[in-house]
């Protein structure tokens, strides 16, 4: 518990509304509706899980503050913005460095690349994250990234690949639908608590429902 309750929810709310500001009516599924829900569902899991609200609801609200994807790829944007904001509201050193701790270690990175959390806070924010890359908000946030990026729906003739690095991800240029396979459907073995797993197995079946569908649709596939 810290010490200055009131001091905690001044910067909650100076930080939403931050966030709020800068993250305004982005369109690649990115946005501040994005931060909304991953906050509500990490503080969530954080009562489940007892872990710290404060680090929880700092960290999630900044943890897309500064995407690497809108950065050309730099991976310390992130932290680094995160730990300015902070810094100028007086917050701590060692809160600081556990939030951007969080915030350096929370993204997917590449089918082949472990993003281990050390901190329950750090598993329950990933996990948040995470849950909202699935479901049926996973799959319009995925097509709405994939159309701000140009990139198709679906080619046959483009393959999944498995990324063994982050650079490799981050390099990836496949179809929407490739995502899929490349992300989206590993994310539920990757779930660090037993709500979140549980959780993302429903949203999980969802996706998989919705891509057999869409490969029926893209085969003509239909009855009379």
């Amino acid at each position: 518990m810290h010490e200055f309750l009131t001091m905690d929810s001044e910067i909650i709310e100076k930080t939403e509304e931050y966030v709020r500001k800068k993250l305004q009516g982005e369109g690649t599924g990115h946005d501040w509706w994005h931060i909304h829900r991953v906050r509500n569902t990490a503080l969530q899991l954080a009562k489940i899980e007892d872990a710290d609200l404060f680090i929880v609801e700092l960290a999630a609200l900044l943890h897309d503050i500064a995407d690497h994807k809108f950065h050309d790829g730099d991976e310390e944007i992130g932290p680094a913005t995160a730990r300015n904001w902070l810094e100028n509201l007086g917050v701590g050193e060692s809160i600081i460095n556990r939030v951007c701790t969080i915030i350096r270690d929370v993204s997917f990175k590449g089918a082949e690349v472990e993003t281990k959390m050390d901190s329950i806070e750090g598993k329950v924010v990933q996990d948040a994250d995470r849950l909202d890359a699935l479901g049926a908000i996973g799959i319009a946030r995925a097509f709405a990234y994939g159309g701000h990026k140009g990139r198709e729906l679906y080619n046959p003739e483009i393959k999944p690949e498995s990324h063994a690095t982050f650079e490799a991800y981050k390099k990836s240029t496949g179809p929407t639908l490739n995502h899929f396979y490349e992300k989206l459907f590993l994310l539920k073995d990757r779930m660090n608590t037993q709500a979140g797993r549980k959780e993302a197995e429903k949203r999980h079946q969802f996706m998989k429902e919705f891509v057999d569908q869409f490969f029926s649709e893209w085969g003509g596939d239909f009855e009379l």
